[in-house]
């Protein structure tokens, strides 16, 4: 049965679904119980944001608060998944990443390389990531390229909450270190989502919109603004096919190339700063991989060089518009 859920919801429900499934699930974070069980249960949040809210009322010591050390409890988690666990770990805000990274990339992504595919660790972090949420600086940056660098690591970030459930799902049962960004201006998008568990595939993009004039790949927030985007070109007859990527790492490059190959024009657009983005990744593989079906210079719209600033009016400029990818789609048009 399929029924209207939020990005929230869904990750909660696929939590929720794959502790049951299987016991060697374990969730842990920064307040992530957040009070339940206590006096004060009613307002046990879940996490900054609620998303586990419930669960350890149906799952109880598989759910564990962590004190306020990110090297502490993700070095636990990746440690847990080489003795037969399979931890979800939150990280809160992605931008927190830098407290912990060694133990992601210089542990926990290089043991089945370093023991010779002898061992493996099954360990999923989750962490919020992207601009737009009021939230400045310091808990704002969509740092999917920092993670899709790093051999070892697959990298997943969804753009809605049926993509979310089945993506999570699958990273779970992954026998390899997953990082799972969920951007927080969207866990209040809804769309239709099975009640039953499923899991998507890893490294397989979905053409939400179909095109032939020009092809726009992207990925998370910026999936809704491209298609916001295709809906106004298509008025005057620029019909653009626009891709959502899903996985960073690994990344579906074919499912870009065959669209261009069709299109001959090709636009990335990418929340990330411009500099080694995953926009720049996707624009140099398809000018090296099918640059004689290119028809025009590739564009990409990406957020400034910049740090997310904290002014609403200035942080709605940073982050990629409709408008902006249209312009950028006219612009590959004209050439």
């Amino acid at each position: 049965m399929t029924r209207k859920i939020s990005m929230k919801e869904a990750v909660n429900e696929a939590l929720d679904q794959e502790m049951q499934r299987d016991p060697t699930v374990v969730v842990m974070g920064e307040d992530i119980v957040g009070g339940t069980g206590s006096p004060g249960e009613d307002d046990a949040w879940g996490g900054v944001l609620g998303v586990t809210k419930g669960l350890y009322a149906k799952h109880g010591d598989r759910l564990m608060d962590t004190p306020l050390s990110e090297s502490a409890y993700i070095g636990a988690a990746i440690g847990a998944a080489t003795c037969g666990l399979r931890p979800v770990a939150e990280l809160m805000f992605v931008d927190f990443m830098g407290v912990c990274l060694d133990e992601i990339f210089n542990q926990g992504a290089k043991f089945r390389y370093m023991f010779g595919g002898k061992v493996e660790t099954p360990v999923v972090i989750r962490a919020m990531c992207g601009a737009g949420f009021r939230a400045a600086a310091q808990h704002s940056q969509m740092l999917t390229p920092v993670f899709t660098h790093i051999p070892g690591l697959k990298v997943v970030c969804p753009s809605n909450a049926y993509d979310t459930k089945g993506l999570l799902a699958q990273s779970i049962r992954d026998n390899d270190p997953v990082i799972f960004l969920e951007h927080k201006n969207l866990y209040a998008h809804e769309s239709d989502v099975p009640e039953e568990s499923y899991t998507i595939p890893f490294g397989e993009a979905a053409v939400l919109r179909e095109g032939k004039s020009a092809t726009v790949a992207t990925y998370g927030q910026t999936v809704h603004r491209s298609v916001e985007a295709a809906e106004t070109l298509a008025k005057d007859g620029v019909d653009v096919e626009v891709i959502d990527l899903r996985t960073l790492s690994p990344i579906d490059n074919d499912t870009v190339i065959e669209s261009v190959e069709k299109t001959g024009r090709l636009v990335c657009v990418d929340e990330a700063n411009p500099r080694c983005s995953i926009a720049s990744d996707v624009s140099a593989t398809v000018a090296q991989e099918a640059f004689g079906a290119l028809k025009a210079p590739i564009q990409m719209v990406t957020a400034p060089h910049t740090p997310v600033p904290f002014s609403p009016a200035l942080e709605d400029l940073y982050i990629p518009t409709a408008d902006g990818i249209a312009d950028a789609v006219r612009k590959t048009m004209a050439a």
